[in-house]
């Protein structure tokens, strides 16, 4: 597969999606029954005269990078009437067991496995979010979600404080519920201490690396996902910008941009973090975590290459995989086949 015939079918992919119903956000999926990887599908819409790129991605499930990074001809701020706007919705699942709540920082993105009723088909449930700015990075690791609240107060961190008194913008101890907490309405709260997915009353922010490390969410993806995660939940937050898996019998890859690293990290503050205390109360936790790294994009390939065809023998195109690690547009694509009566994976020639 040439770089060339990757271009041509990704134009044909989303020709043929320009005929999909997207009159609502697709964001519950069912996992496909034969055991595949990628749920959902690219499409096309139309902007309207008064549309951003943002309200098109909101309206779709779709946060800033995803709608960006997948347009990026497009003026954000004013695509004009009748651009013709590409929908990144079709996605290859995180890496990984599909149980509980899996957040991919690299992906700006949520994945929910809830667990499946009795003679019900098994779903997942997807959702765009905002992380940590690079001086707040998110955790990595395991935990789970240890408690919910409506309509939560926001108890500010004394660091997060400081920051704003800094900055000439002074922040009460508490902010209480209300338009300007800018924790929304829903909270869900991490077993890393300090740490939320909780709604936002700046719902342009999502999907961008704009927090002090909590989670955002749109005000109705949340409402909505409140309702459907129980507490003691397992969380897995992993970083994981390129994504591999099997559709049918074909390879397919999704990229994503890595996500810039701190270069320097207090060292009392980084000794708390990898033991699980909050930086900001002291209290312990029990959650496994771990500092974000910048990796070689050429070893998360092969990584991912090696875990997809471990079970099933597959060969890679490395050309047009190489072509979409530098056009990191977040849309999957086939870089692969699989190989009948195989008898090791092209991982090991």
């Amino acid at each position: 597969m040439s770089a060339g015939n990757t271009i041509r079918k990704l134009q044909c992919l989303l020709m043929a999606s320009a005929w999909l119903p997207l009159t609502a956000p697709a964001e519950v999926y069912e996992l496909p029954p034969d055991g595949s990887d990628v749920v959902g599908a690219v499409g096309i819409v139309e902007a309207r005269a008064e549309d951003t790129l943002l309200d098109i991605a909101r309206r779709h499930g779709l946060g800033y990078e995803d709608i960006i990074r997948a347009n990026p001809e497009v003026d954000t701020w004013v695509p004009g009437d009748g651009t013709k706007v590409v929908l990144p919705t079709r996605f290859v699942l995180p890496p990984g067991p599909r149980k509980g709540l899996v957040l991919n920082l690299a992906e700006y993105r949520m994945y929910y496995f809830p667990p499946p009723a009795q003679g019900e088909a098994a779903l997942v449930m997807t959702y765009p979010m905002s992380i940590g700015r690079m001086d707040w990075q998110t955790p990595l690791g395991r935990t789970s979600i240890i408690s919910k609240v409506r309509n939560p107060s926001w108890y500010v961190p004394d660091s997060i404080r400081a920051e704003h008194a800094a900055d000439g913008d002074p922040l009460p101890r508490i902010v209480p519920p209300g338009p300007e907490n800018p924790l929304g309405d829903f909270a869900m709260r991490l077993g890393l201490p300090g740490y939320l997915i909780h709604g936002t009353n700046k719902p342009a922010g999502v999907g961008m690396r704009v927090t002090h490390g909590c989670i955002r969410m749109f005000p109705e993806d949340i409402d909505f996902l409140f309702g459907q995660i129980a507490t003691n939940t397992a969380v897995r937050i992993i970083d994981q910008p390129v994504k591999l898996g099997w559709d049918g019998e074909t390879l397919v890859m999704e990229v994503h941009r890595q996500l810039e690293v701190a270069t320097a990290v207090e060292a009392a503050d980084e000794t708390l973090l990898q033991s699980g205390i909050d930086v900001d109360t002291g209290i312990e936790s029990e959650s496994v975590v771990d500092e974000p790294q910048q990796r070689d994009r050429m070893t998360l390939l092969t990584e991912q290459f090696v875990a997809a065809t471990n079970a099933r023998p597959g060969e890679l195109d490395w050309n047009a995989a190489e072509e979409l690690l530098d056009r990191a547009s977040g849309i999957p694509l086939p870089v692969g086949r699989s190989i009948k009566n195989a008898a090791t994976s092209a991982a090991s020639e």
